[in-house]
């Protein structure tokens, strides 16, 4: 493909771009959940505002995999050194392992349903990411700020652009580094392999 053509599919990607997390409209969110009929992947350290805003989301997880649909779900290891210094970076301190242990009490039933994988990773986190068929959800970063005040940029997988693939690119790289949940276990704050 030349670089004209290569161009115009990867700016047809970019349906729009959010100033922040917040300004994502929550409908958004929902429609893409409900309409997923091939795979959930969501990359995040806690992603914590998923379950607190819609609280009936595990179930509707669950539901999806039952239905046949892939859930690939990686969340931050708690005691792991990324997850520690972003903490660190942010002025918060402990408060993102916090929350991903909070995060993982919610999702402890969908991670035993077939088809749902939940994976903790120690990777840093460039970008929260959240796909949803062909619908996808890059949560910039900027150093020192929470996820939730950067840009959201909404992609959508066209034939010969190269965003949605570069994206899930990075999502699949950390998902092989990644280790099982059920094969670690959150206790007193540390995560430890059983």
């Amino acid at each position: 493909m030349d670089d004209a053509r290569l161009k115009s599919a990867s700016d047809s990607e970019l349906l729009t771009i959010y100033p922040n997390r917040g300004a994502v409209p929550s409908d958004l969110w929902a429609s893409l959940v409900e309409r997923a009929h091939d795979g959930i992947d969501i990359l995040v350290y806690a992603g914590l505002f998923l379950w607190d805003t819609y609280p009936d989301l595990p179930s509707i997880l669950t539901e999806k995999a039952r239905s046949g649909i892939a859930v690939r779900l990686l969340l931050g290891d708690p005691s792991s050194n990324a997850v520690l210094s972003r903490g660190v970076e942010e002025g918060i301190g402990d408060a993102i392992a916090a929350r991903i242990r909070i995060s993982l009490t919610y999702l402890s039933a969908v991670a035993s349903i077939p088809g749902t994988e939940l994976r903790l990773h120690s990777t840093t986190l460039y970008n929260s990411l959240y796909r949803f068929d062909n619908d996808l959800l890059v949560n910039t970063h900027a150093f020192g700020a929470p996820a939730a005040q950067s840009p959201v940029l909404h992609l959508r997988r066209v034939s010969g652009g190269r965003l949605f693939s570069h994206y899930l690119s990075s999502f699949d790289r950390v998902w092989n580094v990644a280790v099982d949940s059920t094969t670690t276990s959150i206790h007193d704050g540390a995560t430890r392999l059983l």
